[in-house]
């Protein structure tokens, strides 16, 4: 069985990133379900470029299709956002189950009649505090086993302000309330979140080292002070998942600092592919 992971971000992104010693959105991901799958085959394209699929490949031969987060901006117009968006239509075309997160859940809501505007709370940095699943979210099988209420990983400026007619709200949180939903694209639907379930402790240090000056600038730290103190927790953490102390200055818990909670939206989207494969 093999995948398709769609990369959010261009190939300039990327390779900007890589020189400050950044993996790509994909890499990310790959990453999060080889924790969960060591076997499962994994081909990326990189759609913004209109690159869609590998030489010889049709989206026939993949189980499913995987789309990363990215910096661009859904509701922009750009060859780059079209690209991808296109590029969504087209796979879901085969009926085949989508997976996203950040992105892919807003360019989901874009393809099918939604809308994506600039958070009205502002950005969303770390970690999204206290999301609650909606009744419909408790029997579906993209959120088996997750907790009523948790805490995620999560980065973004934007968010899904309407979602399409026959979309289903799966969580919400006080700072955006579409944290996830099932949108149907063309005869496929997609499985996503606003945050990110494929981010670890070390994924959430090095974006806090990256935006350090955006941090100071929005007060979710003080000063440089509380910064470095910040950074030099979330190492701690890192180190030691299972630091109660650390933890509890952070307030962070096990739906962190546990990938098989945290990353329960891809263990079961891999569970659903095999089910149905």
């Amino acid at each position: 069985m093999k995948i398709l992971m769609m990369e959010g971000n261009t190939i300039e992104t990327q390779q900007k990133a890589k020189k400050i010693g950044v993996i790509s959105a994909s890499d990310v991901y790959i990453n999060a379900i080889r924790c969960f799958d060591k076997h499962i085959g994994i081909d990326v394209v990189n759609a913004a470029e209109g690159d869609v699929l590998p030489e010889g490949e049709s989206f026939e031969n993949y189980a499913g299709l995987v789309i990363s987060g990215s910096s661009l901006r859904a509701f922009d117009e750009t060859p780059e956002v079209i690209k991808q968006v296109d590029a969504l239509i087209e796979f879901a075309k085969t009926g085949k189950p989508i997976l996203g997160s950040c992105w892919g859940l807003q360019i989901a809501a874009i393809a099918s009649g939604g809308a994506v505007a600039p958070c009205r709370n502002g950005r969303e940095l770390g970690v999204a505090r206290k999301i609650s699943l909606t009744t419909a979210a408790q029997t579906h099988p993209f959120m088996q086993q997750k907790p009523w209420f948790y805490d995620a990983p999560c980065i973004h400026y934007d968010e899904v302000t309407r979602l399409p007619a026959n979309a289903t709200l799966l969580c919400s949180n006080a700072h955006s309330e579409i944290q996830g939903a099932i949108i149907p694209v063309e005869k496929s639907e997609v499985w996503g979140v606003q945050y990110h379930p494929e981010f670890d402790i070390a994924q959430l240090r090095m974006l806090f080292e990256l935006y350090k000056n955006d941090m100071l600038n929005d007060k979710f730290v003080e000063n440089d002070e509380g910064h470095t103190r910040l950074i030099k927790q979330m190492k701690a953490l890192e180190l030691e998942p299972t630091n109660k102390a650390v933890a509890w200055l952070l307030g962070i818990d096990t739906d962190l600092t546990d990938g098989n909670i945290r990353g329960l939206e891809i263990l079961n989207w891999l569970n659903y592919i095999k089910s149905i494969g």
